[in-house]
C-alpha cells in the first residue's frame, strides 16, 4: 500500500473519530451554550476566511487587484439587504470594470 493511501486512511479515519466523539462524550444532550456560541460561529468564520484567500491571495503573495473592489461591492450591497442574486451580479459587474479600468 502506497503512502498515499496509508495518509487516506488515517485521515478518514480520524474524521470518523471526531464526528463520532461528540453523539459518544454528549450521549443526547444539548451543548452547554458556550459550545453553541463556538460552533455557530465557526460557518461564518470559515466563509470570511475562504473570501479573503480568494480575494487577497495568489499563491503565497497578497494582491490587491479587481476582486477586491468586487468583494467590497457584494459587502455594500449585503449592507443594503440586496437579495443574494443581487450581490453576486453587483460583485461582478464591480470586478469586471475595475478591470476594464486597469485595476488588474
Amino acid at each position: 500500500m502506497s503512502d498515499a493511501w496509508l495518509i487516506v486512511l488515517a485521515v478518514s479515519g480520524g474524521t470518523i473519530v471526531i464526528k463520532a466523539a461528540g453523539p459518544v462524550l454528549l450521549g443526547g444532550r444539548p451543548l452547554p451554550d458556550r459550545v453553541h456560541r463556538v460552533v455557530a460561529m465557526l460557518a461564518p468564520a470559515l466563509l470570511a476566511a475562504l473570501v479573503a484567500t480568494a480575494a487577497l491571495g495568489n499563491g503565497q503573495q497578497l494582491v490587491l487587484d479587481a476582486r477586491v473592489i468586487g468583494v467590497g461591492a457584494a459587502a455594500l450591497a449585503i449592507l443594503l439587504r440586496a437579495p443574494i442574486l443581487v450581490v453576486v451580479i453587483v460583485a461582478a459587474a464591480a470586478a469586471a470594470v475595475a478591470r476594464l479600468a486597469g485595476a488588474g
